[in-house]
């Protein structure tokens, strides 16, 4: 078998187990002394638990426990004590059943642990709660005036706004074209599929291991020792498999505090598994409002740029994501300035979700771009190339690599742009009005440390290990091609281990960083390994490769080779046979500085171009065909790689047509907390979709030259599905999600 991997179709090793049933996620653990816990949820918005009767909850058969701020077990009362790697340091983290205060609607207020699941939801449901209410707020729309500026990062990787760049309000006001508007996008759900939960199981040692739902093993065991006052060689976690997350497990949700502090009051096992509509009580994309100010020439070159961006937070923690300055980096433009604001209501924290902060702000520069094309009579897609940027003015550095053109064209040509009709409402079919439109996409490509640790035993069988998560990605298949390529053995040899909080230390499994930091890292301990190996080699009596040095030699196929002529081998197998009979391992960490020693930003980027039906009766809006056309570096895995951007694109549809978390103020709480209201993408919104990977040579974003694609596969899929919506319609809608009521 040919052992070169990279760049082919490779079906998913952990494939087999996930269809079959052999996978186990954080609720499938099990203990034999297990018991089960429910949580009960709070039933206002902001104020206070006045009592708690737990009286009737305690009679029932098999109950042991209901934990509330009353009698909860001893908790860290320092703020630091709960921050997690992904909690924003401005505010404070919510502290599960701490005290007495309530911060939003569905905030846990008891935790009923009883010997059968059956009996713990009984439990909860007994549960007699009373509250002195407080006003609250979770409008917006009546809270800007509370707006507060963001001035400085204050959560690992988040950038405060540039510096502003000329005069943006002198460009503007001296603009020959001018346009102004507001853009609004509304409150999303992750909704994976696997709900949270949490299996504590208390070994006979008292020592715990956690099976969590979580896109870090080791910020779950942070965070669960801080709180809790637990050792952390006590506390092993795992989370092998996760069955979506999407972000929403980045950060730790409350039921890993609940179950562990349960398990650790009692002494027994725990499963705390959380309902779909205590799913709508975490983590969410955070409503936004952004006005727009473009100025330009009459040709359509951008000469002045203003964003100012609102985003929602909670009371308790400040929580924000970059969206404004997706702006500045998009385009050439010599005045820009952009600003974020946060507004804190009566919510839960929003949360990191699937390509969070660039999926709002692209979509809303990615539309006021097309409505500016439109007001000068450009083509969209010139109008792009004629303000490209060739480097990023927000930090004014140049890009490692950038291949968007190569994407508007090699889109372009597939999708037929040039069939395009740019006068609204002069294509139908039937009954329906056809519309084409087009967007940018644009994502960041950090390089995060990482480690990884790669062993091969005698006979010839590689592991690969590293804390990092598989989230549905296809980690496992990545870093088993990357390895086999290193020593040159097929699949079937590599073991990869992940998802444990005992192997190397990773980063959280998110933002895109994962093939290219923990990627980079199996590939280095591959390689130290690999040059062991070749010493043996180069070793044996009669060796063709005695004379030769590492960088002369190729692994293929199971043998060491030289480059030049591959008739002169040495198996792996007589390699390692010359060994002490002991297994080679070698753990090395990846670092971030690659671009930072080279003063590089890096990005992927995305054309992407959609059609679409829209029926003039009714104003339904049926998207008949997208092609998304990547800049992502090298692709390791072209199977995997496809399904993410698939993905994406679905989720884009949703996300322009369907998805919106409805809020009612009166209560302050999420109406439509299901999956039969709120609405996603199924099987008949879904119809053709093609994925172009354009050819992108990068040697200086990381040693393996990949970037990542699980968030770009979404930025801009909704700016162009609008776009095409108003070259059907001559409609322009700015408020997200477009559905029909808005059309008519």
């Amino acid at each position: 078998m040919n052992t070169h991997l990279i760049g082919t179709d490779v079906n998913r090793i952990d494939g087999p187990a996930k269809v079959s049933g052999a996978a186990k996620y954080a609720a499938e653990f099990f203990a034999s002394d297990m018991l089960y816990a429910v949580v009960v949820s709070g039933a206002i918005a902001h104020g206070e638990v006045d009592s708690i009767d737990t009286a009737a909850a305690m009679k029932v058969p098999g109950a042991m426990e209901v934990f509330s701020h009353k009698n909860r077990p001893h908790m860290a009362w320092f703020n630091k004590s709960y921050l997690d790697e992904d909690a924003p340091t401005d505010g404070k983290p919510l502290r599960p059943l701490y005290d007495e205060k309530i911060h939003h609607s569905g905030q846990p207020v008891a935790l009923c642990v009883a010997e059968t699941f059956e009996a713990a939801r009984a439990m909860s449901r007994l549960v007699e709660v009373s509250y002195k209410a407080l006003t609250h707020q979770t409008d917006m729309t009546f809270a800007v005036q509370e707006a507060k500026k963001v001035e400085k990062s204050n959560r690992a990787g988040i950038e405060p706004p540039p510096k502003n760049r000329g005069n943006s309000a002198q460009a503007y006001a001296d603009a020959p074209v001018k346009l102004a508007k507001g853009y609004l996008s509304p409150t999303e759900i992750h909704n994976p599929i696997e709900l949270f939960a949490t299996t504590v199981v208390v070994n006979e040692d008292e020592t715990m291991t956690i099976y969590d739902k979580t896109q870090s093993v080791s910020n779950s065991q942070l965070l669960v020792c801080n709180a809790l006052g637990l050792y952390k060689d006590d506390v092993r976690v795992e989370s092998p498999f996760v069955g979506g997350a999407f972000g929403s497990a980045l950060r730790p949700q409350y039921q890993l505090i609940l179950a562990t502090m349960a398990a650790k009051a009692l002494k027994r096992s725990v499963r705390l598994t959380l309902t779909r509509d205590q799913m709508f009580t975490l983590s969410h994309r955070p409503e936004t409002l952004q006005e727009i100010r473009l100025g330009a020439d009459t040709d359509g070159t951008l000469l002045a740029m203003h964003n100012e961006s609102l985003q929602a937070t909670s009371r308790y923690e400040n929580y924000f994501e970059v969206i404004a300055n997706w702006s500045g980096l998009s385009y050439l433009c010599e005045n820009a300035t952009m600003e974020e604001k946060t507004v804190s209501m009566d919510i839960s924290t929003p949360g990191d979700m699937r390509a969070p902060g660039a999926v709002q702000g692209v979509w809303a520069i990615e539309t006021a771009m097309d409505e500016l094309a439109i007001a000068t009579g450009r083509d969209p897609v010139d109008l792009r190339l004629q303000n490209y940027a060739e480097k990023d003015q927000n930090h004014d550095k140049k890009y490692s690599s950038k291949e968007l053109k190569a994407c508007y064209a090699q889109g372009a040509a597939m999708f037929r742009w040039n069939e395009r009709k740019p006068t609204p409402r002069t294509e139908r079919r039937g009954t329906a009005l056809v519309g084409r439109g087009m967007a940018g996409g644009v994502w960041e490509s950090p390089q995060m440390p990482a480690s990884a640790k790669a062993t091969l035993a005698p006979d010839g069988t590689l592991t690969i290990a590293s804390g990092t998560a598989d989230i549905g990605t296809g980690t496992y298949t990545v870093m088993a091609i990357l390895a086999g390529e290193a020593l040159g053995l097929p699949l079937a040899k590599v073991i990869v281990k992940l998802g444990d909080s005992e192997l190397p230390v990773a980063p959280l499994e998110g933002g895109s960083w994962t093939v290219s930091s923990v990627g980079t890292a199996v590939t280095e301990a591959c390689k130290a390994v690999a040059e062991k190996v070749f010493k043996l080699a180069s070793g044996l009596d009669d060796s063709p490769l005695k004379h030769a040095s590492f960088k002369d030699v190729e692994f293929v196929n199971e043998r060491i080779s030289l480059r030049s002529d591959a008739a002169k081998f040495v198996t792996l197998a007589a390699a390692l046979a010359s060994g002490d009979g002991e297994p080679i391992a070698e753990k090395t960490k990846a670092g971030p500085n690659f671009l930072k020693q080279h003063g590089y930003k890096s990005y992927t980027h995305s054309a992407v171009f959609a059609e679409v039906e829209v029926d003039e009766d009714f104003g339904t809006v049926s998207v008949c065909r997208v092609v998304s056309a990547i800049a992502g570096g090298r692709i390791i895995n072209h199977e995997a790689a496809r399904s993410q951007i698939l993905g994406g694109v679905v989720w884009g549809i949703g996300m322009a047509l369907q998805e919106q978390a409805e809020t009612d103020h009166q209560f302050g709480r999420i109406m439509n907390h299901n999956l039969a209201e709120y609405h996603v993408s199924v099987n008949a919104d879904v119809h053709d979709i093609e994925v172009i990977f354009v050819k992108e040579e990068d040697n200086i974003v990381n040693p393996i030259g990949a970037k990542g694609l699980g968030e770009i596969g979404l930025v801009g899929v909704a700016a162009a599905i609008g776009n095409a919506i108003y070259n059907a319609t001559g409609k322009r809608i700015r408020e997200l999600p477009i559905t029909l009521d808005k059309l008519i």
